[in-house]
């Protein structure tokens, strides 16, 4: 690992300085006492918001040497965080942080989606072990490029899909691999995100920008616009410019569990249809500028081992459903408690269904009594601590170690889940383009995963990346 050579160094140097430094270790700090030698030092990019779970418990026993955000005095959770570190030092701008704290083994990186990839990028070609917050990046261009960085640099990573380390999830990969379901033809996955505004007109400028804040550096990679209220601090989920939606922002829980557990790989195809807003009789404003209210997406994926068929997957927001299979009784919440989100899996003698994070799944099939797993009693509390832990064990064990082998979400994983989770956005985003005089609607988008382009509709593509600003190139 990258600061092996520096934690060696101290230990040779303690034990051959005086004989005073070998002492028990109940001496030197307790029961679960950690040496600073063993300790990581770890920064957290975007230290308010989920970024404040740099306070919890798995960095405790670790050193938390900087913290970094570009609005030091913009949430409660940015000052919690600097009052739980009182010696680490605080910047505003991640690039300084990095040249200044050159000795920084691991960072988690918790900003907009936006800059997930240009941040990511930067760490790993210097060395450094991430944990990136879900979605890994804001397109699917970064995406690729993210997962060739952390191979070539050799970094422990991990996306921060807590889910992915459910128990849950491993029995439904259990019960797949037993093929108790069967044949495998159709998923269905649904949320009701957004819980956020979105699918309306870009606002136009009302207040001014916070004094503290440093709206170039939260821009990032995206086109220079006036600061809004509704982008900073919370509702960029709902913009195109900064966030990924509802699929950006639940995908990535949701739908592991299929993609994990049936190898899917990338998917051949997508389309969509959307909500539309209706200011007029019969004049449709959806804006390109925003997220839908409300969506289905449709993928198809070429059978594999696990499927031994061709597979649908039907992903709905906004609060849609779908449809219950006759296999789940009437009084059968689908999903989660309230039906709010879920995952129906699909075979010829039976449905696997679970919530969030695969969460409590159950399992139905024809003329056998249902088996419902329960998990929520620990892992509901406990998987962003489980999730963490994995990387933080990797990281001390570095790339290619059996610890780094027990990562349930490394680059090498997600990054093509993210990609995949991500077409759905593109689709969404190619939905008002015209082909002629024509809007392209419901227009089957062909999908070359390998070279990642749509090979019959060209204007699509400009989606699968983004222009960035001069500066912030990847």
């Amino acid at each position: 690992m990258k600061n092996n050579s520096r934690r060696k160094f101290i230990k040779k140097s303690s034990i051959l300085g005086s004989g005073i430094f070998i002492v028990p270790r109940n001496v030197l700090g307790g029961v679960g006492y950690v040496p600073p030698s063993d300790q990581l030092l770890i920064a957290s990019i975007g230290s308010g918001g989920k970024g404040g779970d740099i306070r919890d418990k798995w960095a405790s026993k670790e050193r938390v040497v900087a913290l970094c955000d570009v609005h030091p005095d913009g949430s409660h959770g940015v000052l919690k965080s600097r009052k739980k570190y009182p010696n680490a030092n605080f910047y505003i701008d991640y690039r300084e942080m990095f040249d200044m704290e050159s000795g920084l083994d691991a960072v988690t990186i918790s900003t907009p989606d936006h800059t997930h990839g240009i941040i990511g990028n930067d760490a790993m070609n210097r060395g450094i072990h991430v944990y990136i917050q879900k979605p890994l990046t804001h397109n699917i261009e970064e995406a690729r490029i993210l997962t060739k960085t952390a191979r070539r640099n050799r970094v422990v990573t991990q996306m921060g899909n807590q889910g992915g380390s459910s128990i849950g999830v491993t029995k439904i990969k259990e019960w797949v691999d037993k093929k108790l379901i069967g044949k495998i033809i159709k998923i269905y996955s649904w949320t009701d995100r957004p819980v956020w505004p979105q699918g309306f007109q870009m606002p136009k400028v009302n207040k001014e920008k916070p004094d503290k804040l440093n709206w170039d550096l939260w821009l990032g990679p995206a086109q220079y616009r006036e600061y809004r209220p509704e982008f900073h601090p919370f509702n960029w989920r709902g913009w195109w410019a900064y966030g990924t939606g509802a699929l950006g922002d639940m995908g990535c829980h949701i739908l592991d569990a299929p993609y994990k557990a049936l190898d899917l790989g990338y998917p051949k195809d997508v389309e969509c249809s959307v909500a539309k807003i209706y200011e007029k009789i019969w004049t449709p404003n959806y804006y390109p500028e925003s997220p839908p209210a409300a969506s289905i997406i449709t993928l198809h994926f070429d059978k594999t081992l696990k499927t031994r068929s061709d597979v649908e997957l039907i992903w709905m927001d906004g609060g849609l459903i779908p449809p219950r299979p006759n296999l789940i009784p009437s009084d059968d919440y689908l999903g989660e408690k309230g039906n709010t989100n879920g995952v129906m899996i699909i075979g010829e003698k039976g449905v696997i269904s679970c919530g969030v994070y695969g969460l409590n799944p159950k399992l139905y099939r024809k003329g056998k009594e249902t088996i419902h797993f329960e998990t929520d009693l620990f892992y509901s509390q406990n998987l962003d601590y489980i999730h963490h832990m994995e990387w933080i064990n990797a990281c001390k064990g570095g790339y290619g170690s059996d610890a780094y082998k027990k990562l349930t979400s490394p680059i090498e994983y997600s990054g093509p889940f993210t990609e995949t989770v991500l077409m759905g956005n593109l689709a969404l985003r190619s939905y008002m383009l015209k082909e002629g005089n024509e809007f392209v609607g419901r227009k089957k988008l062909l999908w070359d995963g390998e070279n990642i382009r749509i090979t019959n509709f060209e204007p699509a593509n400009q989606f699968v990346g983004r222009e960035r600003r001069k500066g912030w190139e990847l």
